[in-house]
């Protein structure tokens, strides 16, 4: 089935010349003026001069030092929408730096960068995101977007984003919820997880099982993942042909199944029966999670009585390569074991 897909590809009307570039110590300083030059052509040949220099972190850290950031931020609500491309295109460049992501969050760049939640044009929130989905990969980032109010708005916007930027929104939330998950739990988010674990993307099915598995981890996540009957839908996904889809479902039960009631969900839902093949699989991550998710089955009494007979398989994880696998399953072995 073919999809739309999101071009970065310039306008056939807009003259792609780069600025000319000054000599040595002058470029960079001739170009934020040009920034601000009441001239589009100027912008926006200094935008895409600009885009080349900030791959090397030199050059990004000497255009914050310079200011570049405040004149950026003044640009991404340019009326021109090559202007606006080129400045979150700048801008997602920076955020590859720890210069850039450092300063994103020193000049308030996060706020200023929502702003664009909304534009008509795809690949600006493309780019847009894109900067998000950099900075919710560090701690201090997912912090900043949870502090500006964001997450409400990203939880929403899964619903009615197009694929490709759907796929940011999920690794954004990703970041942010094992931060902070109670103003996506406030905003409907596990209910709209629900219904991506369905969704013809792979990609999508896997990040969206990851966003549950980040969401499951406080008590209030657990509970709405039970209230919400998530578990048959992750159970079912631990039969995917993809290796991520299953680690992720089997992690997102890991989580969830910590609870009574979640234990007693995913018992009813035949997790076990379905975890129990994927202790063996081929992907070492889809091995630790599945484990770890019996293991929380295996506490109550019921999930304990079947995994008696199987044992003899967990102790056979005890000599995987995986270290982590090996400690898990040891620890398995205790649980399933345990008598009162």
């Amino acid at each position: 089935m073919a999809h739309p897909r999101i071009s970065s590809k310039l306008p056939p009307d807009i003259d792609p010349t780069k600025a000319p570039i000054a000599f040595g110590r002058r470029a960079l300083p001739k170009l934020n003026e040009e920034l601000e030059d009441p001239d589009l052509l100027t912008r926006q040949r200094a935008l895409m001069s600009l885009c080349d220099m900030v791959h090397d972190p030199e050059n990004a850290y000497q255009a914050v030092s310079l200011g570049f950031l405040d004149n950026l931020k003044k640009l991404l609500l340019d009326e021109d929408q090559t202007v606006r491309q080129k400045t979150t295109e700048v801008l997602y460049i920076m955020a590859t730096h720890n210069v850039g992501r450092y300063n994103f969050i020193k000049h308030k760049v996060i706020p200023a960068l929502a702003q664009l939640l909304n534009d008509p044009v795809d690949i600006c929130r493309w780019n847009m995101h894109y900067g998000l989905k950099l900075m919710s990969e560090l701690t201090t980032g997912a912090i900043e977007i949870v502090e500006s109010g964001l997450i409400p708005s990203l939880v929403l916007k899964l619903r009615t984003e197009n694929e490709e930027i759907q796929k940011l929104l999920l690794e954004t939330l990703s970041g942010c919820l094992r931060v902070e998950a109670f103003e996506a739990l406030a905003t409907g988010a596990v209910g709209i997880l629900k219904e991506m674990l369905n969704h013809i993307s792979v990609e999508i099915r896997s990040k969206a099982a990851e966003a549950l598995m980040a969401i499951s981890v406080p008590l209030e996540g657990k509970n709405m993942v039970f209230q919400e009957g998530v578990f048959p839908d992750l159970v079912c996904l631990l039969n995917d042909d993809d290796a991520d889809v299953r680690a992720n479902a089997a992690g997102a039960l890991m989580n969830a199944a910590v609870t009574t009631q979640g234990k007693y969900a995913a018992i009813n839902a035949a997790a076990i029966e379905t975890l129990l093949p994927l202790i063996h699989d081929e992907k070492s991550k889809v091995r630790l999670y599945s484990i770890k998710a019996l293991t929380m089955l295996a506490e109550a009494p019921e999930g304990r009585k079947t995994l008696l007979c199987h044992v003899e398989e967990f102790q056979e994880r005890m000599k995987d390569p995986s270290e982590a696998v090996r400690r898990a399953a040891t620890i398995a072995v205790e649980v399933i074991t345990w008598k009162p």
